[in-house]
């Protein structure tokens, strides 16, 4: 797998079918990860995440796998998803074994100088589910500020310009 860029203890390399076991792994985990990330109560086939795959390469999605450089382990995805008009949409999802350690802020940290000074977006939003305080604090402790809120999501943002 090359690496197409790095952070301190986070390898950034492209989604690979030869990570699917690690992926179906994480989306399937719903006590710790899927209940987080959507309110779909889906289980993900092989079949499934090879198309989900495909299409991202296919696609020159902006999303990439992490994988621990120190143990050589997968630590989850991260993507910014519908790039256009300098904004796109964050999403992770980090594996279970490989929650609480920090991973979470220093994985968006890099993201965010990779979409403003190598994509030169404006700004990257995301949608959080209200109950996920955990998340929210490190989107917080990243940059990003609450602008909006409903009954099912907390939107947030962080700009080029607070980044700088």
């Amino acid at each position: 797998m090359a690496i197409l860029f790095q952070s301190d203890r986070i390898d950034f390399v492209a989604v690979t079918e030869a990570l699917i076991p690690d992926y179906l792994e994480m989306v399937n985990d719903y006590e710790h990860v899927a209940k987080l990330i959507s309110d779909r109560i889906k289980t993900y086939t092989t079949e499934a995440e090879q198309r989900w795959v495909r299409e991202k390469l296919e696609e020159r999605a902006l999303v990439y796998s992490m994988i621990e450089r120190s143990s050589g382990m997968f630590i989850g995805n991260i993507e910014l998803m519908d790039p256009k008009e300098g904004s796109a949409e964050l999403g992770i999802a980090i594996t279970a074994k490989k929650q609480d350690q920090g991973f979470g802020k220093e994985s968006i940290g890099r993201i965010l100088l990779h979409a403003f000074d190598e994509l030169d977006l404006d700004q990257v939003t995301l949608r959080v589910f209200p109950g996920n305080k955990r998340a929210i604090h490190v989107y917080e402790a990243c940059g990003f500020l609450e602008y909006d809120r409903s009954e099912t999501d907390v939107y947030m943002k962080v700009l080029r310009t607070s980044q700088e």
